[in-house]
């Protein structure tokens, strides 16, 4: 995300250009007749009626008009990532993502001919540094960046570029960086297409190098997250197993701390040249948008990209792995296993038949995994994932022991359900119903302009034509059991590589130390001429639509009790029911339990195997989610087995039988469970503590049945409790496709509702402690970062109050360009993540809260504490950046349509 780093200054109107107008100024004929066209391809059959545009400077534009709501997702996907670092630079392509924020010498400029002068300062002393390995020499020359950087400082607004993007109504704004892509995303209003397109070209045009030594320490405070996550190592070992030729394995994408310890601007700016060009990158849109007219105005911003030949990419060759690689890591969290196979890239047949084992072995309902090792309960969140990429791919399971079972039988398990596989022991049927269940999958994707431009991504980083991406399914179908078992006997031997996660402390790695950083200057008070000219485009008026419950929804009844809440899916066969009940965890401790046992049993007609395979056969799933104050039983799928579907989970719900050995094996994995959540630093904080913060020891958290209790409870007072659930009043939320005469009509004959409902019993909310002082709990947890929750009660429910708070938490801390992550983040650069919102509660006599987090390097919270408590205590007043919050307000709300 760098910048060529030459001050070309640019005339307003060349030349050239001048004499071309005045010519046509003279002209009888008007210049509209000479529009330009421009030739695009699609696909036959394509849903999405995608255009494919390749522009003269050889930028790929992916568009799927799709006027569901006026807004535009937006993808721009460059063909470099974490392999294409050079390797003694590694987290290269995952730096540049960050400074792709930073601005150009337009966006985020206020004098860029006196910036430049010490950005060129600060490359030097970053070469002299990186060459220099005398501590106190280093120390004395980062010092001197310090200094240059906080004068170069004055001459920037930092973070404009977000700033712009609010003030436009952008949501989402964000980037991610993989092994072989780096992603800029954004949402946007369709009004704002103009400015967003003139805003992106330039932003890709000559992005600057400034204030990096502020990020670079953020990028540090990620690579310490990073060293905290027992998900990642296990990534690492498996992947260096994997691959130990191919840079998938060799090095990661964050980097190695050495290499962030020893930057190279320079480095930087030369891989920015050299693959930030438009011929490896796609522009990746869908929503309401006009095609012919946008693909104009992108072709006319963004031909000031020049194309440029792209550095080869040569993929090393991997020997074929002969036995099986052990790897053993340890860290804090709960014990896993993780199997890896290695396999061709995305674009070969692997991929497909890859594609079908993963769905036959693990489909959430009926896979060989989810039938013979959940369902049994033989391990706990056993799982197959598909890792798919261009030049190699892998298929992962993994699964966690359960108490008394050890990582080598896990294995073993897991090993077991690929020879099910390759001896063929699974029905025929399954093949159909797992592309069905992709099908479906498909629907939900594209049901979004997410989702559509998430295809589009993929489709051109992997290199594969559109074509080849859009008929998946059909050559899906053409698979057969012989073909995919031949397959499996063939690739699944003793060609794995198995990690290891046990619990424990490993040998610390290498902490980052914190370097003396003087916070810059933010200059929140001021904007560039760019900004300001953005800023002052007008925009055609998009007027908000206001959901309209008594009009917009249906509602009937299905008996004097139960309402339907109705709303027709006009966009495709998928159908989603919800039953919601007024009843939750607060009011019974045995209703979750409950409804995790009704999910290991079957009917007086089918075993609890056939009971799941039925459903898969009817490409549906059924679900249940309980809260504190409410249950959902959630049932999914495609409008033409809707009725087979739903007689299913009516048949379970009222004539489940008891099953006692599933009913103490789920006893057991319950424990286990519980002790796997107190070795989990994010339940432990962000649910335990915070809670814990909220109401004391006597809480909703808490409130769950004791180890003893769970021992002894049976299977008839589980059972009874979801009999008297379906006794309970409640709602169906419906939307999908099926009228709603033909909806009731279903609805009433699948049960014999009763005659009068039971009263949902009252309970007392649990109270929330009153704060007269500050308390401070502390938990001792082996990691390298701390992060902290900041909780302060406020006043109960105001509706009143909701536009005020909204606007605060805009302003204040709930986004990149707020005040916290402006002050904490990229003036001081004390951490990665940081956020201060005001939250309300969902009910009218519970108290809003003023939540605050941050996490950082150890050494650093002390001064972290300060800086966020002073935030709170005396908020930064910026009347730009409250006319930028408050106007990105009010394009959110104007373009958002709820369905």
């Amino acid at each position: 995300m760098l910048i060529p780093y030459s001050p070309q200054r640019r005339t307003l109107v060349p030349s050239g250009i001048a004499f071309f107008l005045f010519l046509h100024l003279l002209s009888c004929r008007p210049m509209m007749n000479d529009v330009k066209t421009y030739a695009y391809t699609t696909v036959p059959g394509d849903s999405l009626h995608t255009r494919i545009y390749t522009l003269g400077n050889g930028l790929t534009v992916f568009m799927s008009p799709y006027r569901d709501e006026p807004r535009i997702y937006t993808s721009i996907a460059v063909r470099a990532g974490s392999k294409n670092d050079p390797a003694e630079t590694t987290g290269l392509a995952h730096y540049l993502e960050h400074m792709l924020f930073k601005g150009t010498d337009s966006i985020g400029s206020l004098n860029y001919e006196k910036e430049h002068e010490e950005l060129e300062k600060i490359i030097n002393l970053y070469e002299e540094y990186r060459a220099t390995a005398d501590p106190d020499k280093r120390a004395a020359i980062y010092r001197d960046i310090d200094s240059v950087s906080n004068e170069a400082a004055r001459y920037t607004v930092p973070n404009e570029y977000d700033k712009l993007l609010n003030s436009i109504g952008a949501q989402g704004t964000n980037a991610y960086t993989w092994v072989e892509q780096t992603v800029y995303i954004n949402d946007i209003p369709s009004n704002k297409l103009d400015q967003w397109l003139t805003i992106e070209a330039e932003r890709f045009r000559n992005p600057v190098m400034r204030l990096f030594h502020t990020e670079l320490e953020t990028v540090y405070e990620e690579k310490n997250m990073t060293m905290d996550s027992d998900s990642r190592k296990i990534w690492e070992n498996l992947f260096s197993g994997l691959f130990s030729r191919h840079t998938y394995g060799t090095q990661t994408t964050i980097g190695k701390a050495e290499h962030l310890k020893n930057p190279s601007i320079r480095n930087v700016i030369n891989y920015y040249r050299s693959y930030y060009v438009p011929n490896n990158m796609a522009l990746c849109i869908a929503g309401d948008f006009d095609p012919d007219e946008t693909i104009r105005m992108i072709d006319e911003k963004f031909s000031v990209l020049a194309a440029k030949e792209i550095p080869p990419f040569t993929p090393a060759v991997e020997e074929q792995l002969q036995k099986p690689i052990i790897k053993k890591v340890k860290g804090p969290e709960a014990e896993e296993l993780v199997i890896g196979y290695r396999f061709n890239g995305v674009n070969t047949r692997d991929a497909d038949y890859l594609t079908m084992i993963d769905k036959v072995l693990y489909n959430q309902t009926a896979g060989l995994i989810d039938l013979n090792l959940n369902q049994q309960q033989k391990t706990l969140d056993a799982g197959s994932m598909l890792v798919l990429m261009k030049d190699y791919s892998a298929h992962l399971l993994s699964a966690k022991p359960r108490e008394g079972q050890s990582l080598d039988e896990v294995k073993d398990l897991l090993l077991e359900q690929l020879e099910q596989l390759k001896k063929g022991n699974f029905p025929d049927w399954l093949l159909e119903a797992a592309v069905n269940d992709l099908k479906i999958e498909q629907l939900k994707l594209y049901e979004s302009n997410k989702g559509r431009v998430e295809a589009y991504v993929d489709s051109f980083i992997w290199g594969m034509e559109w074509s080849a991406y859009n008929s998946q399914i059909e050559r899906l179908s053409a698979i057969t059991k012989d073909e995919l078992t031949a397959f499996a006997k063939a690739h699944y031997a003793t060609n794995y590589v198995a990690v290891y996660k046990e619990h424990g402390s490993e040998k610390s790695s290498p902490k980052i130390q914190k370097p003396p950083i003087t916070p810059i200057k933010v200059n929140r008070d001021t904007s560039s001429r760019f900004a300001g000219d953005i800023l002052a485009r007008k925009s055609e008026n998009i007027e908000p639509t206001f959901l309209d419950y008594r009009n917009d929804i249906g509602f009937y009844d299905v008996k004097p009790g139960i309402r339907l809440h109705y709303l027709r899916n006009n966009e495709n066969d998928l159908f989603s029911v919800y039953y919601v009940f007024d009843i939750g965890k607060n009011h019974s401790r045995k209703i979750d339990l409950a409804l995790d046992y009704l999910s290991y049993l079957g009917t007086s007609a089918l075993t609890p195997a056939e009971f799941s395979q039925e459903l898969y056969k009817n490409g549906a799933s059924f679900s249940a989610f309980t809260s504190d104050d409410f249950v959902y039983l959630k049932l999914s799928g495609l409008r033409k087995n809707f009725p087979a579907a739903l007689r299913l989970l009516e048949q379970l719900l009222t004539d489940t039988r008891p099953d006692e050995a599933a009913l103490e094996k789920l006893k057991a994995g319950t424990m286990k469970e519980r002790a796997d959540d107190k070795l989990s630093k994010r339940k432990i904080l962000f649910e335990a503590m915070a809670s814990y913060g909220k109401y004391g020891p006597s809480s909703p958290f808490t409130n769950v049945l004791s180890n003893t209790e769970l021992e002894t409870i049976s299977s008839e007072e589980l059972l009874d409790e979801i009999k008297n659930l379906m006794q309970y009043r409640h709602r169906v939320l419906y939307y999908g496709p099926e009228h709603a005469e033909n909806l009731l009509t279903e609805l009433r004959a699948v049960r014999r509702y009763p005659e009068t409902f039971r009263e949902v019993p009252s309970v007392e909310f649990y109270p929330e402690l009153e704060q007269q002082n500050n308390l401070v709990y502390v938990v001792d947890y082996d990691m390298t970062q701390a992060e902290v929750i900041l909780l302060t009660r406020d006043e109960r429910y105001k509706s009143e109050m909701v536009p005020l708070v909204t606007l605060f938490n805009e302003y204040y801390g709930g986004g990149m360009s707020s005040v916290v992550f402006q002050e904490l983040r990229e003036a001081k650069a004390l951490a990665y993540s940081v956020m201060s919102i005001y939250r309300m509660p969902k009910f009218s006599n519970r108290h809003s809260y003023l939540f605050s987090y941050i996490g950082t390097q150890a050494d650093k919270l002390p001064e972290a504490l300060d800086g966020i408590s002073s935030l709170m205590h005396e908020l930064p007043e910026s009347p730009e950046l409250f006319a930028s919050a408050k106007e990105g307000i009010m394009q959110k709300i104007s373009t958002e349509r709820l369905t």
